[in-house]
């Protein structure tokens, strides 16, 4: 069993730590608002850590989920950040949607200091996280991939190893860009069934084990048609990973015309007071 430091616990981090924690490890956890981690440890057990510094001491791996590339920075590099007092030959995963860029440096930073980097996004929503059923994309060496694998294994049904450092990031770019085409497929095609009056469940029934099936019809197709959007990821978040993928895409020179279209799309739901509301509110922009 290894010494495990968890930094960042919110609705993907939280049920991550819970599973390693599960798994007989030893588990010290770190959130920016300090009372969420103390709540964490009050249920499941484990310790808190004033500090990512402070978590990661003496620490085998360790892991964080944070929000976009400022805070991974601030948790990693900076003066309380744990790459400070990581031990040599220590395993980093982060599991944060960023960049490929700081993918790539907190790689460099990590060699320096003798230490194992993976870039590990994954897909699979709160639901996949809280039932350890996630599938994850990772950048980094095999080296670090081989040291990293066993333990996600608590809460990951596909752990792939795409290549080198950044290129788990890029994988990630590779879902999102799939997921909001088939998202804005799904919101057309239901505004069309109910603008010709059709029975709904009946409709789903029949294309749902079709051409059509998918896992975003399948979780998208009732909330959209019961407007229930207050769970999964968040249409801020979404926006910030459609934005990765853009400026990555204006680095290698593809073209993403259905992917930036459907970010203006986004942009409108935002405008609308949907931004915390699930990626299916993409539906409320257009008209019954």
């Amino acid at each position: 069993m290894a010494s495990i430091a968890f930094i960042g616990l919110g609705n993907m981090g939280s049920p991550m730590a819970r599973h390693l924690l599960r798994a007989g490890h030893d588990v010290t956890v770190y959130n920016r608002t300090a009372a969420k981690a103390d709540a964490w440890v009050d249920l499941y057990g484990g310790r808190a850590a004033p500090t990512p510094a402070a978590a990661a001491e003496g620490a085998d791996a360790v892991f964080s989920c944070v929000g976009a590339d400022p805070d991974l920075e601030a948790v990693t590099m900076h003066r309380d950040g744990c790459f400070r007092t990581m031990k040599r030959g220590a395993v980093f995963i982060d599991h944060t949607t960023v960049s490929a860029r700081i993918a790539r440096q907190l790689a460099v930073e990590g060699k320096d200091r003798g230490l194992l980097v993976l870039d590990a996004p994954v897909t699979g929503a709160q639901p996949g996280a809280e039932s350890g059923t996630l599938s994850i994309m990772c950048g980094g060496s095999a080296k670090a991939f081989a040291a990293g694998e066993p333990l996600m294994r608590a809460y990951a049904l596909r752990i792939v190893h795409i290549g080198g450092a950044g290129s788990g990031q890029q994988a990630k770019m590779v879902n999102q860009i799939c997921m909001v085409g088939a998202l804005q497929g799904v919101a057309e095609g239901l505004r069309f069934a109910q603008a010709s009056d059709l029975d709904l469940e009946k409709v789903f029934e029949v294309i749902s084990t079709g051409a059509a099936a998918s896992w975003i019809l399948t979780h998208g197709w009732h909330s959209m048609a019961h407007d229930e959007f207050d769970f999964g990821l968040a249409v801020d978040w979404l926006r910030k990973d459609l934005g990765l993928a853009l400026e990555e895409a204006r680095v290698n020179g593809s073209t993403l015309p259905i992917t930036a279209l459907v970010d203006q799309f986004y942009a409108e739901v935002q405008a609308l007071g949907g931004g915390r509301q699930d990626m299916s509110a993409l539906v409320r922009r257009i008209k019954r």
